[in-house]
């Protein structure tokens, strides 16, 4: 209808180069709505500045963000390739719930078969978690860790209410330790999957933008 609003936006926000090329060339072809793929940079100060920077653009007034990319599991029985979406986001500064989790486990189960998708607490840390530490974080009941997706969630929340949600892969877990990602098959596998998972994330938005009953 002439002069109705434009959807709201989805911001896809990843932090490493690797990721942004996995989730690129995923894109091609692939319809979805309005969005903007954008590289944060490493680490929650810098998810925090690129979000809050982004979120201040007027052509993304009110966008739903997702955080994706990868991360460290940290149950037992997590590999290389499965998929954590969040139920929500932890940090030192607290906790985002996120939204329509149920719809996303569904879309990438049916999108990805015979790929294991987790469901719990995503936890946010400010370096690389190794050896020990992991288990102190999974103590928390924690699935798994990254540095970005907390700070990124809490960042957009912080700017206005909107829909937040997270969805990694897992490119390394307590029995498959990684030195550097891409260098052996686990962090290929993710690279895989990283790669497959943008329709999920545009059926999650589109069901955003559908009338609430």
């Amino acid at each position: 209808m002439d002069g109705a609003p434009a959807p709201a936006p989805l911001l896809i926000a990843c932090a490493l180069g690797i990721e942004h090329l996995a989730l690129r060339t995923g894109a091609r072809g692939v319809p979805g709505g309005p969005y903007r793929l954008v590289r944060t940079g490493m680490g929650p100060k810098a998810a925090e500045r690129s979000v809050a920077g982004h979120l201040a653009d007027p052509a993304l007034a009110g966008a739903a963000v997702l955080a994706t990319g990868f991360c460290a599991g940290l149950a037992p029985g997590t590999h290389p390739g499965d998929l954590i979406v969040a139920e929500e986001t932890r940090d030192t500064y607290g906790t985002v719930p996120c939204e329509g989790t149920e719809l996303l486990v569904e879309e990438l189960t049916r999108l990805l078969p015979g790929r294991t998708v987790h469901t719990g607490p995503l936890t946010g840390s400010d370096h690389v978690v190794r050896g020990p530490e992991r288990s102190a974080l999974r103590a928390t009941g924690a699935l798994a860790v990254d540095m970005e997706s907390a700070a990124t969630l809490r960042t957009a929340s912080g700017a206005g209410a909107r829909p937040v949600a997270a969805v990694r892969v897992v490119v390394d877990a307590p029995e498959h330790e990684l030195v550097r990602i891409g260098t052996v098959r686990g962090g290929i596998s993710a690279f895989r999957v990283l790669r497959s998972v943008l329709p999920a994330f545009f059926d999650w938005h589109r069901s955003l933008l559908l009338p609430r009953r």
